[in-house]
């Protein structure tokens, strides 16, 4: 029983940072499964994404999220950050085009060390991410600092595996979007997408006067 509750630890895991051969098996099951990509369409529908936006991802994975991203803001830029060499390999494969065109940039790299960016973002996604974030509210502030005023940001999160259920959904929702309103972000809500177990996304506006420059070198974007 201890075997086989420390091979579901090592699998929950791999969608965590994928790595290696089981990390891209990982990647396989987030780009195929169905609900995923339902859930990844319907996040990226509710930041209202325009053909000249500047977004950015946090947590890419295989990169399903960033193509339709990519294909709304078709004379935008869209940039994603992930932690994850081999979701950064796959995700570079799904936007080939994407990134041929110098629309799309994909970045090794995780939220709690930002890189510099040239000019604020207008949105900002991050799917099944902040759960694997350590003290969420400082990395939120630091988004709202690259995302100009006015600007929106959109936090799903689907639960996965035993005890994932609409309760652990509604639950997990209510403390992203107490975590945004704590970061700064106004007009923080809630919606819910009735799929098994539900998704939430919480949804909030940088109501600051304008997006901080950055603090580092510039990396390009």
């Amino acid at each position: 029983m201890q075997l086989k509750q420390k091979l579901i630890k090592r699998v929950r895991a791999q969608f965590g940072r994928p790595i290696g051969l089981p990390g891209g098996m990982a990647g396989w099951v987030m780009a195929h499964r169905s609900s995923n990509r339902r859930r990844n369409a319907w996040a990226v529908s509710l930041l209202d994404v325009q053909r000249d936006d500047r977004v950015l991802e946090i947590g890419f994975g295989p990169g399903v999220a960033i193509r339709e991203l990519a294909r709304l803001a078709a004379d935008g830029y869209v940039c994603g950050l992930d932690h994850s060499e081999v979701m950064l390999r796959q995700a570079r494969k799904r936007n080939a085009e994407g990134l041929r065109r110098g629309r799309v940039e994909l970045r090794l790299g995780c939220v709690e060390r930002l890189p510099a960016f040239e000019a604020p973002f207008d949105k900002i996604l991050a799917v099944n991410a902040l759960q694997f974030w350590y003290q969420p509210v400082e990395p939120l502030r630091e988004l709202r600092r690259v995302l100009r005023s006015g600007g929106r940001i959109a936090v799903a999160f689907q639960p996965r595996g035993p005890g994932a259920t609409d309760e652990v959904a509604t639950r997990r929702g209510r403390e992203i979007a107490a975590a945004l309103a704590d970061a700064g972000f106004a007009g923080v809500r809630l919606e819910t997408l009735k799929l098994t177990p539900s998704v939430v996304c919480a949804l909030g506006i940088n109501a600051s006067s304008g997006a901080d420059l950055p603090r580092r070198a510039s990396q390009g974007g």
